[in-house]
């Protein structure tokens, strides 16, 4: 039995017994807001187009990761995968695919008032939409870009589209947004949005992070204690789930906090990552990667682009390593690596 043969009996399973079912992939590096806490105010040097994948070798390896290795969920990102401009034809292609997975996206949401329909009609599930505060004079100042209305539109038209639960991500900025968290929380409970608190990670361009500036979970849901009254949702399963969730006000609606940093969750991840240039990362955090752009050219069959994807999951570390001495920052931003 030949080696490719042997791994194929597999999932993308790694030597720490985890086995990967969600994938995220980034359509773009580029992205039409300027975060602070994300890349400078000029932008960054973006992948050139023979770099990226096309729409059709995007389509390929997402299949190969439902039909050959067991994933059964899609995240598309970015940068801003909404600039992606084969973005609706990707998904359509996405769930006709059997086993169907479930696909969703994470956005800015500008943009996301044209397009909520025509991904809904192609079968997206869901989106995340990113929104760190309600206040256009603080979005502004985050963002560097005067386009809180059209954040709030989106999330308005994906709501309306069914593209349901519609998600909000946000992260606190110490000295910015984090005495806004409580608005924030009351903003999404008043919509039907499911809120998402996440903690700053060291994933930006300018490598700036710095832990005693971070918002920690703790802080958080001091901060939001201090008006709605927080239980664990022991009734819920987390699972790999990153977000540990609380009943506001006795439920039924909920508030999630991803705490990255402070309360790891290395050891249920479930995800997997390919970036909009062909590379696979196994961890958000991870400083290798591995080519299946340059295998997938040269006309490697399924069987062994497969096979590929399952020896790059064999590096994965036990864990992220942020709390440990010696961590480096992955060389990619969160902007070339997708969420």
């Amino acid at each position: 039995m030949t080696a490719i043969q042997e791994t194929t009996q597999t999932g993308l399973a790694d030597r720490y017994g985890r086995v990967a079912t969600d994938l995220r992939v980034s359509l773009t590096d580029r992205c039409n807001l300027r975060c602070t806490y994300c890349m400078p105010e000029e932008g960054l040097d973006w992948l050139a187009k023979p770099e990226l994948l096309t729409d059709d070798e995007v389509i390929r390896l997402v299949s190969i990761a439902v039909t050959h290795l067991g994933v059964n969920e899609i995240r598309f990102t970015g940068g801003e995968p909404l600039l992606r401009r084969g973005l609706v034809g990707i998904v359509a292609s996405t769930t006709q695919l059997t086993p169907r997975p479930e696909v969703s996206l994470t956005t800015n949401g500008i943009g996301l008032a044209r397009q909520a329909q025509a991904l809904k009609d192609a079968g997206l599930d869901r989106v995340n939409v990113s929104l760190d505060t309600i206040r256009p004079d603080t979005f502004k100042r985050l963002t560097r870009r005067d386009r809180a209305s059209d954040v709030v539109a989106g999330l308005e038209a994906a709501q309306a589209a069914g593209l349901t639960p519609v998600k909000v991500n946000a992260v606190l900025m110490r000295g910015v947004n984090d005495a806004e968290a409580p608005e924030l929380l009351e903003f999404c409970l008043d919509r039907g949005y499911e809120l998402r608190f996440i903690e700053q990670m060291p994933l930006d361009a300018q490598h700036g992070w710095d832990r005693s500036t971070m918002i920690t979970a703790d802080e958080i849901l001091e901060t939001l204690s201090g008006r709605f009254a927080l239980t664990p949702d022991d009734a819920s399963k987390r699972g790999s789930a990153p977000a540990e969730s609380f009943l506001v006000e006795g439920g039924p609606q909920t508030v999630g906090i991803i705490a990255s940093v402070t309360r790891p969750f290395c050891g249920d991840c479930d995800r997997v990552r390919l970036t909009a240039d062909g590379q696979v990362r196994d961890c958000l955090f991870a400083r290798t990667e591995s080519d299946l752009r340059t295998a997938l050219r040269n006309g490697a069959d399924d069987a062994e682009l497969a096979d590929r994807w399952r020896r790059a999951m064999l590096q994965k570390l036990p864990g992220h390593g942020i709390n440990d001495p010696s961590f480096l920052q992955p060389s990619r931003p969160m902007s070339a690596i997708g969420g």
